[in-house]
């Protein structure tokens, strides 16, 4: 039961950064609201189980984009222009994709039981047959290594694919390197 309570703190923090992030006119100031927004989403992936994706939230997005969200602030403006007008056609839009998000969760199973579709489908057959089936002794590694290797080769892609879009924006040109390679040498 204390679980719950803490889910439910978690995420009426999240809610107040979010709405924080929205009001905030100063770049700075929502640069470092985001970071702490990855890092209550990363305290709710630990407390629901869930330590390889709150380990890359907290990487990725408490680490890594907030180094780059700095970076870039560095080079522009720290103030934010401020309209005051609203758009009726996004409020529309986000009025009726709520709407049926909200419709839509009228379908779901309740959250955390164990008779739930996902929960009876693979689960057990990943707990019960994956030390025979692969021979790796964590089920963790096993299911992301072995069950579920395509996406995890698709992670893996994004993830070097922005890697490789940094390194080519923090690039430097071919005078930059005219020092360091030895022409004698090759």
């Amino acid at each position: 039961m204390i679980v719950l309570y803490i889910n439910i703190i978690l995420l009426c923090l999240l809610i107040i950064t979010a709405v924080a992030i929205n009001q905030q006119g100063n770049l700075f100031a929502t640069t470092m609201l985001t970071g702490i927004f990855s890092l209550l989403s990363a305290s709710l992936f630990v407390c629901l189980d869930a330590v390889d994706v709150a380990f890359t939230e907290a990487a990725v997005g408490a680490g890594i984009a907030l180094i780059l969200f700095l970076g870039t602030l560095s080079l522009i403006k720290f103030k934010e222009k401020i309209t005051n007008q609203i758009s009726i056609t996004s409020l529309s839009i986000v009025v009726i994709t709520g709407g049926f998000l909200i419709y839509g969760l009228h379908d779901i199973p309740a959250f955390g039981q164990a008779e739930n579709p996902v929960q009876t489908y693979l689960a057990g057959k990943y707990i019960i047959e994956s030390g025979n089936e692969i021979g790796i002794p964590n089920l963790v590694t096993s299911v992301l290594a072995s069950y579920r290797g395509y996406d995890t080769l698709g992670e893996i892609t994004v993830i070097f694919t922005a890697c490789i879009g940094v390194l080519i924006l923090l690039g430097r040109s071919k005078d930059d390197y005219k020092g360091i390679i030895n022409k004698e040498r090759f």
